[in-house]
């Protein structure tokens, strides 16, 4: 096909085409001067979003993970600390995001180091080892990611361990640890290629582990190895439990949790249904929690939130959430802007189709904690996210059921809740999916 050099003729009929059409005027003005969201935006559906629940879970104030990609860390860390809540009487209780988002950074680093020294015999250009450097000091993460986490290190709470002032703005950080992370990579690929010693290669990655531990250390501050937990509960009784570790806080506080019963129920209609996946590419701990997803219908991953809400406990859930959101009104509706109607356009694509075409993506994670059901069936849900206060309703969210169809792709939840079909496909070997998948 030749090329298709834009001509001064075609210019010409595409200026002729634009001012032939009578409603550009008028509609230029109005986008120029207001901005597209809010000429497209459905003024209806506001109204439609009323967050009001017929099933919800009591929950406290929302945290704020403020500038930084940590939403998978404060997502479990939020169905966790809803469980403490209602065990413990403690209404607006938090657990330290900071202290997870630490080990991250060194467990990261160590299985960065890993997959350098394993596929240094394959060129930069590689699409695995282009993936593995494309951002290997960035924030964003998996529920398994989390999950491995607080198997291994525990949990503390946010008055032993507090934000800083890099964890709430972590540009700088992931500035240096992705120079830092690129660096190291580039040095033990030329020791692998060089024959270098196992001896010395891992006596270089120690190194290069503790300077990472360094960086992290200056960052967000080393986590202390035990505290003493103090507080109050809503009846004003006070407490004290001294000399606890992260790992002892978590046993003794949330013994009737076991994080391996829980399983990630993907939507992913680019997919097979009825299948597990895996995506071990993007794991952060050595030893940890693989990733794996099993694919269903979207109905089937509804039914299973909305049973695990009725029993009183939340759902982390992945989503798209910069798609058709009024993150000041905390509104998500995949009607609320009509850029079709605006354009005049056909701007429709499958939810497969989007996944395909690099349109939609699981961008962020958040916390279902209330469901509207009218005759069974749910209409709109309640929304736990990350971003303080000041935005939605005190920080929630109300999703349009519309829209978990169309921008939720993973669900949280407990095996319990899961059909015996389902369980059952649990035993399934889980197909491996490209560290690149439109899950990733």
């Amino acid at each position: 096909m030749a090329k298709s050099e834009l001509t001064a003729e075609m210019l010409h009929d595409l200026r002729k085409q634009y001012k032939s059409a009578p409603e550009s005027s008028i509609l230029e003005r109005a986008v120029t001067q207001n901005g597209i969201n809010n000429v497209a935006k459905d003024k209806d559906i506001k109204t439609k979003l009323n967050p009001v629940f017929s099933v919800e879970v009591e929950t406290g104030n929302v945290s704020n993970q403020k500038r930084s990609g940590r939403c998978w860390l404060f997502s479990i860390l939020n169905t966790l600390k809803h469980r403490f809540a209602k065990k413990y009487n403690v209404k607006n209780f938090e657990l330290s995001q900071n202290y997870l988002f630490f080990w991250d950074k060194i467990e990261r680093a160590n299985i960065f180091y890993d997959r350098m020294i394993a596929t240094a015999g394959l060129p930069t250009n590689d699409r695995t080892v282009s993936f593995y450097l494309d951002g290997p000091g960035t924030d964003g993460g998996q529920w398994a990611m989390a999950a491995s986490l607080v198997q291994k290190y525990g949990v503390m709470p946010t008055s032993a361990f507090s934000e800083t002032n890099v964890s709430e703005n972590t540009t700088d950080l992931n500035e240096v640890l992705n120079l830092k992370l690129r660096r190291d990579g580039m040095k033990l690929r030329e020791m692998v290629n060089n024959d270098a010693t196992d001896e010395d290669i891992n006596a270089a990655r120690e190194k290069m582990l503790s300077e990472v531990y360094r960086i992290a250390g200056y960052s967000l501050g080393v986590p202390p190895k035990t505290f003493d937990f103090e507080y109050r509960d809503d009846k004003k009784k006070y407490h004290l439990d001294c000399n606890l570790t992260p790992k002892s806080f978590y046993a003794k506080y949330f013994s009737d949790v076991d994080l391996n019963d829980y399983v990630v129920l993907s939507n992913s209609p680019d997919k097979a249904m009825n299948k597990r996946y895996s995506m071990s590419a993007q794991n952060n701990v050595v030893g940890g929690i693989n990733i794996e997803f099993l694919n269903l219908t979207m109905p089937e991953l509804k039914t299973a939130a909305i049973e695990q809400l009725k029993a009183g406990e939340t759902v982390w859930f992945g989503n798209d959430v910069t798609r058709q959101l009024s993150r000041k009104e905390g509104l998500l509706d995949a009607n609320l802007y009509h850029y079709d109607e605006l354009f005049n356009l056909n701007l429709s694509m499958t939810k497969a189709e989007r996944l395909a075409y690099k349109q939609g993506e699981v961008s962020h994670a958040m916390t279902l904690t209330g469901v509207d059901l009218v005759n069974d069936k749910p209409t709109k849900w309640k929304v736990e996210n990350s971003w303080g206060d000041k935005n939605g309703f005190n920080g929630y969210f109300v999703m349009a059921d519309n829209w978990m169809d169309e921008y939720v792709y993973e669900v949280v939840i407990n095996k319990k809740f899961l059909t015996d079909s389902q369980r059952e496909l649990l035993s399934l070997a889980p197909e491996e999916l490209k560290p690149w998948d439109s899950l990733a």
